[in-house]
């Protein structure tokens, strides 16, 4: 399997159950489980293995399961929609769904008594849930508006597809990649803005002409703008968040074609599964492989399993817009046709919102309905004819096309109303404070708050303009939630992560906080002020 993990005495607790069975074994023992109840069930398989089929325990809500989906490219169709929100609907208050910031759904207030039928629902309409989760590459994010943006270098669609493809078998489960140190992150961006956030994957594809005459290249390529200059990737490697470190994926100083890029992926999985550091939990993720190794060992090991050497990086790649949110009206490249950005308020999502979602993008649209890594929602070919009765829509009351300019750009993790690893609850709190916010400040700029509920930053609050991190802090003698302060994130062109510029603020004492920060630092006015 490993170089690093060869005896069962050496390995940790996570790498001995999956020894002792692949965790896609899983697969074919629903039916027995969902017969006897979740209560019966050996704890391994409950608290770890369904994970594998995208079924996630949550001691917070026990008896009620979280279901992770894989939506490659954050596209899916108003029938696939429909189902899910059949699925939380079955649970009454207890289903919903959020919007992840990876282009995903995950679903609340499953019952494993339900889950064959689920599985079988979900099969029916071409989705699946399976390896995502634990050590298994999530769901792999590109462009939302591939294939409608004017700007765009390339479209992403086919080849996230692809690689869905190959590391889940179509979706029935590949034992080669259900094994990985840790979970791994793929991203590809063919735009100009990094819509995608890059910098933050495991592996990232992002834009770039490479110079050259095409002969140099194996296989033909496409010729782009001139004879001299042939598009494809720049790739970056080694991005991540943990509990225990942050960083910033790093250029491997390799430049691939579209038709290569499936193959790297494939090639830089290999390495990193056979070769990934798996003693320690903490450091099993691809950026401390590189670290031991070094970046020209690693990328040596990566063109051995490619059958091929890497070509050398284009001298600069093809970021170099500011990101775009996406929210609100535009035009696609085709003629006559426009897609809508939805706000959601930190992606959550309930059953009657994903059938009338899964609605307008029928009566309106293509029934073509995409995710964000923003958590919001995009419906694409819309005439422009119908706009005008679009617009009429009441639930664009809740979900609007012009939102203030801090609930535009918020996003939020799960929180403790549902994650067992959270210290705080972030949505409700999240939307409550924005609210608040608005209401006291004019803006003249959207400023991106992200909040995440402990240190694995799942809200990604290192590359926010402001970002909340929850912690335990103290107050008066006592323990009260609280959050550590980031700032500088930079999103888009010369992307960066942010630092934490402060520790420990307590919940209830935020909102002044943030309200000064962004009159000093953002250029917001008080209302009164303003006023006068």
């Amino acid at each position: 399997m490993t170089d690093t993990a060869t005896t069962t005495t050496s390995l940790n607790k996570f790498e001995k159950f999956k020894a002792e069975k692949d965790g896609l074994a899983i697969k074919d023992e629903i039916e027995k489980i969902a017969a006897l109840g979740w209560e019966a069930m050996d704890e391994t398989d409950r608290d770890h293995r369904l994970k594998w089929v995208g079924v996630f325990f949550r001691p917070v809500t026990p008896g009620k399961f979280m279901m992770r989906m894989r939506i490659p490219n954050g596209i899916l169709t108003s029938s696939q929609m429909r189902a899910l929100a059949e699925v939380v609907q079955r649970y009454g208050d207890d289903g919903n769904a959020d919007i992840t910031t990876r282009q995903n759904i995950q679903l609340r207030g499953i019952r494993i008594e339900d889950l064959p039928d689920i599985f079988n629902k979900l099969h029916a309409v071409g989705l699946t849930s399976v390896q995502s989760g634990m050590d298994n590459v999530r769901n792999i994010t590109g462009d939302p508006i591939a294939g409608l943006d004017a700007d765009e270098l390339y479209d992403t669609r086919e080849l996230v597809q692809q690689i869905q493809d190959i590391l889940t078998n179509k979706g029935q489960g590949n034992p080669e990649f259900t094994n990985l140190p840790r979970k791994f992150n793929i991203a590809i961006t063919g735009g100009r803005d990094n819509s995608v956030h890059a910098e933050i994957n495991d592996l990232a594809f992002v834009p770039a002409f490479r110079e050259g005459s095409g002969e140099e290249f194996s296989t033909p390529y496409s010729l782009l703008p001139t004879p001299q200059k042939v598009f494809g990737f720049n790739i970056i490697v080694g991005g991540f968040f943990s509990a225990k470190r942050c960083e910033a994926a790093i250029p491997l100083n390799a430049w691939v074609p579209p038709e290569d890029v499936v193959a790297v992926c494939r090639a830089v999985l290999e390495v990193f599964r056979d070769h990934g550091l798996r003693a320690n939990r903490q450091k099993a993720r691809l950026m401390w492989l590189i670290d031991e190794w070094g970046l020209d060992k690693f990328r040596q090991e990566v063109e051995q399993r490619l059958g091929k050497s890497l070509i050398s990086a284009a001298a600069k790649d093809e970021i170099d817009w500011e990101k775009r949110d996406h929210v609100g009206v535009y035009k696609q490249k085709q003629n006559d046709l426009n897609y809508v950005g939805l706000n959601v308020p930190v992606g959550r999502l309930y059953a009657h919102d994903m059938f009338e979602i899964a609605r307008l993008a029928e009566v309106y649209g293509s029934g073509e309905i995409r995710l964000t890594v923003e958590q919001n929602i995009i419906i694409p070919n819309i005439t422009d004819s119908r706009l005008a009765t679009l617009f009429t829509e009441s639930i664009l009351e809740r979900f609007s096309l012009n939102p203030g300019l801090l609930t535009r750009s918020l996003v939020s993790c799960t929180g403790a109303q549902f994650c067992n690893f959270a210290l705080i609850e972030t949505k409700n709190r999240a939307l409550a404070m924005i609210k608040a916010l608005e209401a006291e400040l004019i803006l003249t700029q959207p400023v991106r708050i992200h909040w995440t509920g402990c240190p694995n930053s799942c809200g990604q609050p290192q590359v926010a303009d402001i970002g909340l991190m929850g912690t335990k802090t103290r107050k008066n003698g006592k323990t009260v939630e609280g959050v550590d302060i980031y700032m500088g994130g930079k999103v888009g062109k010369e992307a960066h992560l942010g630092t934490c510029i402060t520790k420990g603020i307590p919940c209830e004492d935020l909102q002044p906080v943030l309200r000064t920060m962004l009159i000093e630092q953002f250029g917001a006015r008080l209302r009164e002020v303003a006023a006068v």
